[in-house]
């Protein structure tokens, strides 16, 4: 029996949170001020009063609304090489590959950024948010639902659907993991960042 490996990406095989440190990569201090202005609605959040996909669609669209995708993917492009990651999960990445594993990311973060940092990591599958583009501008609401939660086991099962013909292996780390960590065969959380 084949076996798929699902890796989480925040958290799981990244030190920092991408979406916060792409914030920075992009805006520099001036993310500060924008994160200081939406702070009632991350608050909102954090107290369970509204969603993680609406903070995080309203982020994303104060930062990015009316962004060129050329611009936006150059710049995704130059941040996945700065993303800083745990030594210990590149080698089980890489394990995995090497035994002929069909290895995937599934992530809430967005593919923009995940995608080329998978790619010079030989992993050439990425289930994660994907933003909407309209005559080839950014208009700040998502594509796709935010991949978090029940949507990770739901783009699993769209990507490979006979679920009897494989064996999963799943690697996460949070509370969005929880689903896609129960419906696996092999559970792995908080594999490698123990401090």
């Amino acid at each position: 029996m084949k076996k798929v490996v699902a890796f989480d990406f925040d958290g799981t095989i990244t030190k920092q949170d991408t979406l916060l440190e792409f914030l920075k990569f992009t805006h520099g201090w001036k993310s500060y001020l924008y994160l200081l202005f939406l702070s009632p609605i991350l608050l909102a959040y954090k107290l369970g009063i509204i969603k993680n996909y609406i903070a995080k669609e309203k982020l994303f669209s104060l930062f990015y609304k009316g962004w060129t995708i050329e611009d936006f993917n150059s710049s995704c492009s130059l941040f996945a090489s700065t993303i800083e990651t745990y030594s210990s999960a590149l080698e089980c990445i890489k394990e995995h590959i090497s035994n002929n594993n069909d290895v995937i990311i599934i992530s809430a973060s967005l593919e923009n950024w995940i995608y080329p940092w998978a790619i010079s990591h030989n992993i050439h599958k990425v289930l994660a948010t994907q933003v909407e583009v309209s005559e080839g501008k950014i208009t700040g609401t998502f594509l796709s639902k935010n991949c978090y939660g029940q949507e990770k086991v739901n783009r699993l099962l769209q990507y490979f659907p006979m679920r009897d013909n494989y064996y999963l292996i799943v690697y996460g780390d949070s509370k969005g993991d929880k689903e896609l960590l129960e419906y696996a065969d092999e559970r792995h959380f908080k594999k490698f960042n123990i401090k």
